[in-house]
């Protein structure tokens, strides 16, 4: 049954990678995937009671993620519509070419890391349209956004997909990630920067013509404001409320939404139904990424199965065997995420490994979150951030393999040997 169970994942995965070629929407494959494994789990003899409690447990894990994962888009959602982002985008003023990377790299880097690196690459990507005419440019840019924000994403628990579910799996804590990830983070993002800035020397900025319609007019400075900073504060609030309540993360996001629906309600309260209806959560729960979601749902519940298994344990122990070096391990995986997508592996190294032998903010999940995070900036595939940025600016994967991942490997072993080194010197 374990050899048929790897055939069907190994199928699901190089479907999921491959997504682009063949057509086929990753979350229809995901779901698929997810279907078969557990069908061909049950009739292989398993006993009903253990198959319930496991695929209980399963789904509880999901859940969590998912609540987790589909209340944070939300409220982005809710300040994205109200032109929240403008409180930030609209301060950013230059005109040389690198001034201008490094003041985007380092807003991309921060913002990502209290939204999330696909929100955060989609809002910057999309005020480099309004600032730059030149699409060579555009795309250079783009590509250092995806770079950014991944970086910025993989040192605190909200910040990427992947470090959400080793925080909520319990195998990293949020002020221990934030400990011990920001530097090499950082260094992820500086070495790119510094070799563009040369790159790029004193090239003026290009700016578009200007529009009428460039500026919103929806919403009010007060309600722009209003909206960013509640937005932000919940959201950079839930590790706070997780530690002081003991409860899981999705209730802090949770009660966070209820507070963001509560103050929208009460601020367009005496507006008239058409302009409410844009501004309202109600609104903003249709605008979510739903696709994204059903394929974490399909992708995890897929390597539940081979969790329950033990195939997974099987694997870690062959590359424990085989490769020996855990730092080593970690970094192919890494690597191997700049391939195919980077919330499976990670969930097959959460099954791999268990927290008896690798306690909670070990040297194995710190460095995990980091490589997954930041590996994934290597190709244009590798992340949610580069599909977001190819789908925005038409970016070829050649042209990005060409001109962008270079700096994104450069970065990554950066901050890699960085914290291997810190964590030999202070253990």
């Amino acid at each position: 049954m374990q050899t048929v169970l790897i055939i069907i994942f190994v199928l699901v995965y190089a479907a999921i990678a491959l997504e682009h070629p063949l057509k086929v929407n990753k979350s229809a494959t995901a779901l698929m995937g997810a279907g078969l494994l557990w069908t061909v789990y049950a009739l292989g003899g398993v006993d009903p009671g253990i198959l319930d409690a496991q695929l209980g447990s399963s789904l509880m894990g999901t859940a969590q993620i998912v609540f987790f994962l589909m209340g944070a888009m939300t409220i982005v959602e809710v300040v994205d519509a109200h032109n929240g982002f403008e409180v930030i985008t609209s301060r950013i003023k230059t005109t040389k070419l690198s001034s201008l990377m490094w003041m985007v790299g380092f807003v991309s880097f921060f913002l990502s890391s209290i939204l999330d690196n696909l929100t955060t690459t989609i809002v910057m990507v999309s005020l480099m349209k309004k600032l730059l005419e030149q699409r060579e440019d555009r795309l250079f840019f783009a590509g250092i956004i995806v770079i950014a924000a991944n970086a910025g994403g993989a040192w605190t628990p909200i910040g990427d997909v992947t470090t959400t579910m080793l925080w909520i799996g319990g195998q990293i804590t949020a002020i221990e990630i934030m400990k011990g990830l920001f530097v090499p983070s950082m260094i992820n993002l500086l070495v790119p920067l510094a070799v563009t800035s040369r790159v790029l020397g004193d090239r003026p900025v290009i700016a578009p013509r200007r529009s009428m319609d460039q500026i919103p007019f929806e919403t009010s400075a007060f309600e722009r404001n209003l909206m960013f900073f509640l937005g932000l504060g919940v959201l950079v609030m839930v590790p706070v409320f997780k530690t002081v309540t003991h409860l899981p993360p999705f209730m802090g996001i949770l009660f966070g939404l209820g507070l963001i629906w509560l103050v929208g309600d009460l601020l367009h309260k005496k507006e008239v139904d058409l302009r409410k209806q844009r501004l309202t959560l109600v609104r903003a729960l249709t605008r979510i990424d739903m696709s994204s979601v059903v394929f974490f749902i399909g992708i995890l519940l897929s390597v539940a199965v081979l969790e329950h298994t033990h195939v997974l344990s099987g694997i870690a122990q062959w590359l424990d065997i085989t490769v020996g070096r855990q730092d080593t391990i970690v970094i192919i995986i890494g690597l191997v995420s700049a391939v195919v997508d980077n919330v499976p592996l990670v969930a097959a190294s959460m099954g791999m490994y268990n927290l008896q032998q690798y306690p909670p903010d070990s040297f194995l999940w710190e460095f995990i979150a980091y490589c997954a995070g930041t590996g994934g900036s290597i190709l244009i595939i590798g992340s949610a951030a580069g599909v977001a940025a190819m789908g925005l600016e038409k970016i070829d994967f050649i042209w990005y393999m060409r001109k962008i991942s270079g700096l994104a490997l450069m970065g990554y072993f950066g901050g890699a040997m960085y914290y291997i080194i810190e964590h030999q010197l202070f253990p």
